[in-house]
């Protein structure tokens, strides 16, 4: 990945965390650095706006931790459901599930029959008929909606059915998002989180302590550290060795001392602009003049 020199100081402008960390690569980790970059003096980049940006940059990294831990204790069957499995039927003091009523009473659901109930959303008069030409509950499988017949006055209602509509709008959404990750999930990455055995994805909680960290660090001491004196702990983290709960309740601290940290610090509350455009113009002059 590489930015032009503009776009990579108004990264820089906003506290953008990867930048940040690219400026504050140590020498020793560095292969060749243009002599013009040190003319950019992190100090003068360094705001108040590092709280949210490493701070919401560390939670979302928690958001994901738990995303994944949701999908692999509550895996999403491959078959997938359909309306029908949404619906219930009235059966002597309560109601059933419809294909266990269609079960019971030996029906088809082609040759059942439904009407709208006026002032009652999701309700439907239910019919059966085989020789009447209904419309079924739905046309196929596939089917995201009911079918509506037209039925003949004399006909007598069998039930009332009832379509959860809003769970099986949640049920599709989840079965897309579960299977969408399994698709394009990094295996390696899952792998090590079935290996471990915590069900959460171990790499994104170690960031969030690692970016918490730095956060405290700029508010604190005013620099980026990216060699991390922890690294044994998180590669502890990154292996899994930890609950995820302990790790959150770790976390959560570590985002209120965050707070407090931010409330008392002296940076400024953004970077200086004027001195960032400034230096943009400079670097851009000198170098395409070098070249």
């Amino acid at each position: 990945m590489y930015y032009e020199l503009g776009r990579y100081l108004e990264l820089l402008s906003v506290n953008n965390p990867n930048i940040l960390e690219l400026l504050n690569t140590p020498p020793s980790a560095v292969r060749y650095k243009h002599p013009l970059l040190e003319r950019i003096d992190a100090k003068r980049i360094l705001s108040k706006l590092c709280k949210n940006t490493f701070g919401k940059f560390a939670i979302s990294q928690i958001k994901k931790a738990k995303g994944l831990k949701k999908k692999i204790v509550n895996p999403v069957e491959k078959e997938r459901k359909s309306v029908l499995s949404f619906c219930y039927v009235n059966y002597e003091q309560g109601a059933i599930p419809l294909l266990d009523y269609l079960a019971l009473k030996n029906w088809k659901q082609e040759y059942c029959g439904l009407i709208n109930i006026p002032h009652m959303k999701d309700m439907y008069g239910l019919f059966y008929s085989e020789q009447l030409g209904y419309k079924g509950i739905i046309q196929h499988e596939q089917s995201n909606e009911l079918s509506l017949s037209a039925i003949p006055k004399e006909e007598k209602q069998q039930g009332l059915l009832y379509f959860n509509k809003d769970g099986y709008s949640s049920y599709c959404k989840e079965y897309k998002e579960y299977w969408d990750w399994v698709k394009y999930r990094n295996e390696v990455r899952y792998q090590n989180t079935q290996n471990h055995g915590k069900h959460y994805d171990a790499k994104n909680m170690m960031h969030t302590f690692r970016l918490l960290e730095m956060a405290l660090e700029i508010a604190r001491e005013k620099q980026i550290n990216v060699q991390r004196p922890n690294r044994d702990f998180l590669l502890e983290i990154k292996s899994g060795k930890f609950a995820y709960d302990r790790l959150l309740a770790q976390a959560n601290k570590l985002q209120a001392q965050l707070e407090e940290a931010f409330k008392k610090s002296d940076l400024p509350e953004k970077p200086d602009l004027r001195y960032i455009n400034q230096l943009a113009y400079e670097l851009r002059e000198e170098f395409y003049r070098e070249g």
